[in-house]
């Protein structure tokens, strides 16, 4: 069970994701969802490459890049209780984002981060603080050069390391083309913002029509097929010590012959695994579900919900209880089977709010 729950955290980039089909008893296998008729393909240029999700770390700063071509590096304080991120995405007229945060539920009191004693104003929103863009730069660069970093509380002032910085910046540079041009972070030329890729275009992911859930519903007992396979047998011999969850089954339907089963696999403190299997009507012929994800294909995902009207199966893996860590998943039913359309990743614990970690993987509907 714990090995279960540290493979679905775990985050090994590969990008080869896809679909779900497979044999019964067998794993589903993965594929990409190919792009809409007239998407433009990413052009091979140094922009096609970041559509190579990838993450690395430069001392006490980490830096994500996503398949969009986005690179967001953030730096912790030293206490532990609040970030710095800096987000850039690709192509020549990206402008980057700095912002700042105390952590889940810390209000930032004072209006300025300092560098190296030089104050910088912030504008804060939604208890983060952001320098404004015509500003970021500017700050960027200061702060590449700092030895010292520090934003006030109002009570006290707390520290980020800047440790790894210049590295982090500089990867960024590297990756996104933007080397000894105008549009670099830290490494800056006389090229033209010209000479950098346009960003790589997003895979398209295509919903298949909802269907009626008539008769469907949670709780529900599985079919003998699914209850007599090796790894549902497995996840009943985990979770035998809460009836309750054993029985907190989920039944949808994704189409006129498909069902998808959700069997309760594994219950932590602030986590629980479901291992999801696909039927017939009649409750034969099942398969597991292999989820595609950045990494190795996720059979467990972590907290699950899905959404019969949007057709998303989403999950969120806690890195701890007050979820400011961990990975986000989602993916889309397609006449394909199931497609990772969206997943992002917080490695570290700074108090981050989900809706600010990284993205590493993205896509778009048609129209």
């Amino acid at each position: 069970m714990r090995r279960t729950l540290l493979a679905s955290l775990g985050v090994s980039l590969i990008a080869l994701l896809g679909a779900c089909q497979g044999e019964p008893e067998g794993q589903t296998n993965a594929g990409t969802e190919a792009p809409a008729d007239g998407a433009a393909a990413p052009s091979p240029t140094p922009a096609a490459a970041t559509a190579r999700p990838e993450t690395r770390a430069f001392r006490d700063w980490s830096v994500v890049c996503g398949n969009d071509g986005t690179c967001t590096a953030f730096g912790g304080m030293e206490s532990g209780t609040g970030w710095l991120r800096i987000v850039m995405p690709a192509g020549p007229e990206a402008v980057p984002v700095v912002e700042m945060g105390m952590g889940m539920n810390a209000e930032i009191l004072q209006r300025t981060l300092t560098l190296d004693g030089r104050a910088y104003g912030l504008d804060v929103r939604d208890n983060v603080a952001r320098v404004a863009a015509e500003r970021a730069r500017a700050l960027i660069a200061a702060l590449a050069g700092a030895r010292t970093a520090a934003i006030g509380t109002g009570e006290d002032t707390l520290e980020f390391s800047v440790s790894g910085v210049s590295a982090a910046l500089l990867w960024i540079d590297e990756r996104q083309g933007r080397l000894d041009t105008v549009t670099a972070l830290i490494r800056k030329g006389d090229a033209p913002a010209a000479r950098v890729p346009a960003a790589p275009a997003l895979p398209i992911v295509t919903p298949a029509p909802a269907v009626a859930q008539t008769g469907m519903k949670e709780g529900t007992a599985l079919p003998d097929a699914v209850e007599a396979m090796a790894r549902v047998r497995e996840c009943r011999g985990d979770t035998d010590f809460s009836p309750d969850f054993q029985s907190s089954t989920q039944q949808y339907r994704l189409d006129a012959d498909t069902v998808l089963w959700g069997v309760p696999c594994f219950m932590g403190t602030y986590n629980t695994g479901y291992l999801y299997a696909l039927t017939d009507s009649a409750g034969a012929s099942p398969r597991i579900v292999s989820l595609p994800t950045t990494g190795e294909a996720m059979e467990t995902p972590i907290n699950p919900d899905y959404d019969p009207a949007t057709r998303r199966l989403s999950a969120f893996g806690k890195g701890r209880g007050i979820g400011d860590c961990g990975t986000v998943h989602e993916w889309v039913w397609t006449a394909r089977g199931f497609v990772l359309a969206r997943e992002s990743e917080m490695e570290r614990c700074f108090g981050v709010t989900p809706d600010l970690w990284p993205l590493t993987w993205d896509s778009r509907t048609p129209g």
